[in-house]
């Protein structure tokens, strides 16, 4: 590495004033100085293995779709045909398989629902009664008359009868 660099990681003033730059101007570039600062030095041993993983990950998917390419479908014959057949029947019933369990997946997910949705239901009509409960009104009873010259009639409110109004 160039250590003659005026930016390099390490504890030199214009690395310090950059960080301290950042953390005024926007203070996650003052942290991405810091980092830089502390673990800079690894940051080439880094670059070096992420460049490597990408190509391998990326040469492995060029010789697979160059397989498939070759031979007209995603998998390649390997020559024996006892094993290509054998293969072949595998594959068929683990798709199945794999339906069958999206099947039973997606029947659960409707069963599951439909306890959500009864729930809900009965947590609603528990509600709505309760509530109708506390705001139905004293409902008198037929049989037991009462004499209309008892029954208190209500007061009239008009302007100043609130003393807030006066």
């Amino acid at each position: 590495m160039n250590t003659s660099a005026l930016i390099r990681p390490a504890w030199t003033p214009a690395t310090i004033a950059l960080m301290v730059i950042g953390f005024m101007v926007f203070w996650p570039l003052g942290f991405a100085m810091l980092a830089y600062i502390i673990w800079g030095d690894r940051l080439e041993g880094f670059k070096r293995d992420v460049n490597r993983a990408t190509d391998g990950i990326f040469a492995g998917c060029r010789r697979g779709s160059d397989k498939a390419a070759r031979w007209g479908n995603g998998s390649a014959r390997t020559g024996n045909v006892a094993f290509d057949d054998w293969r072949e029947k595998e594959l068929e019933r683990l798709d199945e398989e794999r339906r069958k369990l999206d099947e039973m997946l997606t029947q659960f997910d409707e069963y599951a629902r439909e306890l959500r949705r009864a729930k809900d239901q009965d947590e609603f009509d528990r509600f709505m009664a309760n509530r109708n409960k506390s705001t139905a009104p004293a409902k008198t009873d037929p049989s037991t008359k009462t004499d209309p010259s008892t029954e208190a009639t209500p007061t009239k409110r008009g302007k100043g009868s609130n003393l807030l109004d006066d």
